[in-house]
């Protein structure tokens, strides 16, 4: 009995010994639980109405519309799966349109995998996007519309799929989803018209990308009575999600 007592008071003060250095750990690391101060760096006014916010947290930077979360650098990762849906394999992408040009990172990666001459054409309809890009945003992505092979078009990406260019890739990051809309101008986009005029605007063997946050199969029906080759792709915000929350919509000639 003797013996099991003093192994059972043996492990008590192992683990009381283990919580100690845990405690003291924690000490020496107190700077991790420090709350940090969200600022904002800017705010503006969308043709809607509603506010635009550009906020930094602990070296991230988040956008908010009307106080909506429309985007931020901690979860990128299916924009920057747009581009290689788009301009991946199959094809020699020379012609990209980008509509939205958000924090970059789609326009980071189309840059990744098109030729040293291929021609980006980027619409973004706001002109303090492209601003907070340039000021705030440019150790992020914002350096790369000083590249070459770019050109940043402050006109509505609609108009420009009218004027009947030709692409070879366009991308479309504009709102949130088809339905529901955080600005309402952007309807359009994903009606059938809309859809239409975006498969005018695409060479022969061209596709187009639509990003949204959730799922849509009235979106996907929709799609398929324009296009002749449609797919609705699971994405992940961010590379260690466990869950595919966002969907990339890809449709072809």
């Amino acid at each position: 009995m003797k013996m099991i007592r003093f192994l059972v008071i043996g492990r008590v003060i192992i683990a009381y010994r283990q919580c100690l250095e845990s405690l003291s750990m924690c000490r020496w690391n107190t700077t991790l639980f420090i709350v940090k101060p969200t600022n904002n760096l800017a705010a503006s006014t969308s043709p809607d109405g509603e506010t635009l916010l550009l906020q930094e947290h602990d070296g991230e930077y988040f956008l908010k519309v009307g106080g909506v979360p429309l985007m931020s650098t901690t979860a990128c990762s299916s924009e920057q799966m747009m581009a290689e849906l788009a301009c991946g394999p199959g094809g020699r992408t020379q012609r990209v349109l980008i509509g939205g040009l958000g924090f970059g990172f789609t326009l980071r990666k189309v840059l990744e995998l098109v030729s040293a001459d291929s021609d980006v054409e980027v619409a973004e309809l706001l002109q303090v996007i492209i601003d907070w890009n340039r000021e705030y945003l440019r150790a992020v992505n914002g350096a790369l519309l000083d590249d070459g092979r770019v050109e940043v078009l402050k006109k509505d990406v609609f108009k420009i799929m009218q004027s009947g260019g030709r692409y070879d890739a366009i991308l479309l990051d504009v709102d949130n989803s088809p339905d529901p809309l955080v600005q309402k101008g952007n309807g359009r986009l994903y009606q059938r018209r809309g859809l239409e005029i975006a498969r005018a605007a695409l060479r022969a063997n061209g596709r187009v990308v639509y990003w949204s946050a959730h799922e849509d199969p009235g979106f996907v029906r929709l799609l398929r009575k324009v296009f002749s080759r449609v797919e609705a792709i699971p994405a992940k915000a961010y590379p260690k999600a466990k869950r595919f929350t966002h969907t990339l919509f890809v449709a072809g000639r």
